[in-house]
């Protein structure tokens, strides 16, 4: 696959072409004897932001917290934008978006031949369980969703999808406090009363961090899981080295 890339003194940001006039970014950071490869779908419009010194800078849950995953043995890829458009809730589940992730892996899979881990936040759940469900590959390894899009109102909402054709573990890591109108911790059940054909699925509660600011639905409040972010992903990494319900 032909990629334009820059090089920084730890990660490298691709441009990948994905589509018939589309590129899509991808960010990459290899790590030493990696256990695994995480591939990080963030929420909102989607991208991981400017690349400097050689770091993503989004405030995203899963682009601020990337450098918690290399700490943890993992190599860590981020999703970006297609065309730099943001993704909104409905992009998310379609065909296009799938061809486009489709080929992301393929690159992912030449950088490394270690198991890949696909990685949700808020709305990157959306993209992350439709493409666990539609683009089936034996080097994806597992599913973690990380303040789950739940509500049936909205688009794309994972416990919408066909949740029955996964069948690898999954992780549903959640806020107890998060109050995002989309994210209502009571509704995250749902998620694992679907996951009929999942070897192992885990719902992981949890309630930590300090000083929320902002909007309820944004990456510095409950729905981030602010102040709580190397204990988030380790207690995330810890579960992928070793899933169980």
């Amino acid at each position: 696959m032909a990629a334009t890339f820059a090089v920084h003194a730890q990660g490298s940001t691709f441009k990948l072409p994905t589509r018939e006039g589309v590129s899509t970014t991808v960010f990459w950071e290899a790590t030493p004897d990696a256990k695994a490869t995480v591939l990080l779908f963030p929420g909102g419009g989607g991208g991981y932001g400017r690349v400097e010194n050689g770091k993503a800078t989004s405030s995203n849950f899963l682009v601020r917290s990337a450098p918690y995953f290399t700490a943890n043995g993992f190599n860590v890829a981020i999703l970006g934008r297609p065309n730099g458009k943001e993704l909104d809730f409905a992009d998310r589940v379609t065909a296009e978006h799938m061809t486009d992730l489709a080929k992301v892996l393929e690159f992912v899979k030449q950088k490394s031949d270690r198991p890949v881990w696909l990685v949700g936040t808020s709305r990157g759940t959306v993209s992350a369980t439709a493409m666990a469900i539609k683009v089936p590959d034996p080097a994806i390894a597992g599913l973690v969703l990380t303040s789950s899009i739940v509500r049936y109102a909205t688009p794309g909402a994972v416990p919408l999808q066909d949740l029955k054709a996964i069948q690898m573990p999954v992780l549903v890591y959640h806020h107890a406090k998060d109050a995002c109108r989309h994210c209502q911790p009571v509704e995250t059940s749902w998620i694992l009363k679907g996951l009929s054909n999942a070897p192992v699925k885990k719902l992981m509660m949890v309630d930590g961090g300090s000083d929320p600011t902002g909007d309820e639905c944004d990456a510095q409040h409950w729905h981030g899981f602010i102040g709580m972010e190397r204990e988030a992903v380790d207690q995330i990494a810890g579960w992928i080295r070793n899933p169980a319900n």
